[in-house]
C-alpha cells in the first residue's frame, strides 16, 4: 500500500482482575514522582515490512508492557468507545477522516483524573505521521499543568511524527520531555533501547 500507513496496537494489560489506574493508589517510586503510562493500542491486520501481518497483540502494547516491567508506574489502556476495525484499510480510512475533521473520538474508559501523577507517558502508534486522534481526546481531558509528558510511539516510517508538537499544543502547561520511538517491526527486540531511554529520562526502576 502507498500513502497512509499505520502500525499495530492492541488490548489492555490493565484489564481483568487488575484495577484501573483511577481505582488504586498511585504508584509512588522512591524518587517521589508518581508515573502514569497511558497507551492506545489496536490488534488485527497491520503494516509489516511493506506488506501486512495479523497481530494478536499490537506493537504499542508490547512496548507498554516492556516499559512497565522496568519502572514503577500505573498503566491505563485507552479504549475507543467505537472500536477500530481489525481490517487495515478500514482503519486507515477512518483515521484519515478523523484527521481531516480534527476529530476527538470518544473514550470508553476515561480516567476520572490524572491530578496525582507527576509524569505521564503517552504511548500510541503513529498513523499518517501523527498519533491517532483519540490521543488528543485523552490529552485534552485533563489538567497537565506542572507535569512532564513523554511521547512514546511505535511507527513504520515516521518516528515520533508530530507527537511532540501535538502534545505541546494539547497538554497545556506540561513540559514535554524526551520521547521514545520504536519501529513496529522491531518492538520485540527493543528492551535495551527502552532501558537506555528510561535511564536518560530518569524514570525510577521497579
Amino acid at each position: 500500500m502507498t500513502g497512509v500507513q499505520i502500525t499495530g496496537c492492541s488490548t489492555s494489560h490493565s484489564s481483568g482482575a487488575t484495577p484501573e489506574a483511577s481505582e488504586r493508589p498511585a504508584a509512588t517510586p522512591s524518587s517521589g514522582k508518581r508515573l502514569l503510562l497511558a497507551y492506545f493500542s489496536r490488534p488485527g491486520e497491520n503494516y509489516f515490512n511493506g506488506g501486512r501481518t495479523n497481530l494478536k497483540i499490537g506493537n504499542t502494547e508490547v512496548l507498554a508492557r516492556m516499559i512497565s516491567e522496568h519502572i514503577e508506574c500505573d498503566v491505563h489502556r485507552i479504549e475507543a468507545a467505537e472500536a477500530y476495525s481489525d481490517d487495515y484499510d478500514a482503519t486507515v480510512a477512518r483515521n484519515v477522516r478523523e484527521q481531516d475533521a480534527d476529530a476527538r473520538p470518544a473514550i470508553a474508559n476515561p480516567l476520572s483524573s490524572i491530578d496525582r501523577y507527576d509524569v505521564v507517558l503517552l504511548a500510541s502508534p503513529i498513523w499518517n505521521v501523527r498519533a491517532p486522534m483519540i490521543m488528543s481526546t485523552f490529552a485534552e481531558s485533563y489538567d497537565f499543568r506542572g507535569k512532564t509528558v513523554h511521547p512514546v510511539t511505535t511507527y513504520a516510517m515516521s518516528g515520533l511524527g508530530t507527537a511532540v508538537r501535538d502534545y505541546a499544543a494539547v497538554c497545556s502547561g506540561a513540559t514535554i520531555g524526551e520521547g521514545l520511538a520504536v519501529r513496529g517491526e522491531e518492538v520485540g527486540k527493543a528492551d535495551a533501547e527502552v532501558r537506555s531511554w528510561l535511564r536518560r529520562v530518569g524514570a525510577p526502576r521497579s
